[in-house]
């Protein structure tokens, strides 16, 4: 009746290894190993995107100040209005 996919070609000399799921060990050192891991990337990585963030936030609210001090109103144009 026809392949299924994945039985589409006929590859010689191509070795696959295939586990079941119910063997895998899910999480097998993810707290010994890979806690430290994820510590160690960040630590590598902080300093690559950290910066523009600090810097793009430092002007954001240095706009956003100024911005709302421009947009008051001086109380000393109006002391003569009755």
């Amino acid at each position: 009746m026809g392949k299924h996919f994945g039985e589409l070609a006929k590859i010689r000399g191509v070795i696959s290894y295939k586990l079941s799921p119910h063997e895998q060990r899910a999480y097998a050192g993810a707290i010994s190993s890979g806690l430290p891991n994820i510590f160690r990337r960040f630590r590598e990585s902080v300093f690559k995107w950290a910066p523009p963030f600090i810097i793009g936030y430092l002007v954001y609210e240095g706009i956003e100040s100024e911005h709302h001090r421009r947009s008051r109103k001086n109380p000393a144009d109006f002391e003569n209005d009755q």
